[in-house]
């Protein structure tokens, strides 16, 4: 795909849906609903200053470690997991059990046991954002060509270069698709755990301009959160390509044969 195609494709629907936005709100009086040059100018006035050094760096600091944290115990932990298989019979109830608690409940717990501070913010995105990747690197492992399996085994290759050479490139696609929905899962806990006795953040902001009835300025840190989505996505497409760059040319070689 040319690279003109390609930003026709990213910006043809966002300019889209803004021009069907505006269509909309044209003359409306609406309290509500900004309108999109309204929001525009409030989202340069309100966010870019002092509030982005206050409020949205330290949401970001806190979502990379919690990220951070969550993917790489879950890739530890999937590996030995799923490597053996009385410790995976053992355990998995047990996982079912916690995976199956909804992270926000977890909140006032942490609170008690951490405090109120960034410590208890990154547990809960950690709390939440390691599931996705521990229970697919599990599988991954679980999924290892048997054959392949025992031909390691013949070869004498075990311990940590039968887990580098073999199992970790066999299960990569799967921890990748796990990391895509711990991008998310972990932005929305960011977001839940700022709103519960903080001072600071994307979350308390936003709750405080609801509450104070400041709608456009509410509606622009919404547009803030998007915007730290979007660019998660596009950050997580630019690593999956070059880790999984023998991946994806296999799946080209095998659709055009």
């Amino acid at each position: 795909m040319s690279p003109l195609k390609r930003l026709a494709y990213f910006f043809g629907l966002p300019i889209l849906l803004i021009v069907l936005w505006w269509a909309l709100s044209f003359g409306s009086t609406n309290f509500f609903v900004p309108k999109p040059v309204e929001l525009a100018q409030t989202l340069w006035t309100t966010w870019v200053g002092d509030r982005f050094f206050d409020d949205v760096l330290p949401s970001l600091g806190r979502l990379a470690i919690g990220l951070f944290f969550a993917i790489g115990l879950g890739i530890v932990l999937g590996l030995l997991i799923g490597s053996t298989r009385w410790l995976r019979n053992l355990l998995e109830p047990l996982l079912e059990f916690f995976r199956a608690i909804p992270p926000p409940v977890l909140v006032p717990l942490l609170m008690l046991l951490i405090g109120v501070n960034d410590g208890m913010k990154v547990a809960v995105i950690i709390s939440g954002a390691i599931w996705p990747v521990l229970l697919n690197t599990v599988e991954g492992v679980r999924a290892v060509d048997s054959v392949l399996n025992d031909s390691c085994r013949s070869y004498g290759i075990r311990g940590f270069a039968r887990i580098r050479y073999f199992v970790l490139p066999a299960v990569t696609p799967q921890i990748m698709a796990g990391v895509r929905q711990s991008l998310s899962i972990g932005l929305i806990l960011m977001v839940i755990s700022e709103m519960f006795a903080s001072s600071s953040g994307l979350g308390f902001t936003i709750v405080q301009f609801q509450r104070n009835f400041a709608i456009p300025e509410m509606w622009s840190g919404i547009v803030v959160l998007g915007l730290i989505g979007l660019g998660l996505a596009l950050i997580f497409q630019f690593v999956e390509r070059r880790v999984l760059h023998w991946y994806h040319g296999l799946k080209e070689i095998t659709h055009d044969s």
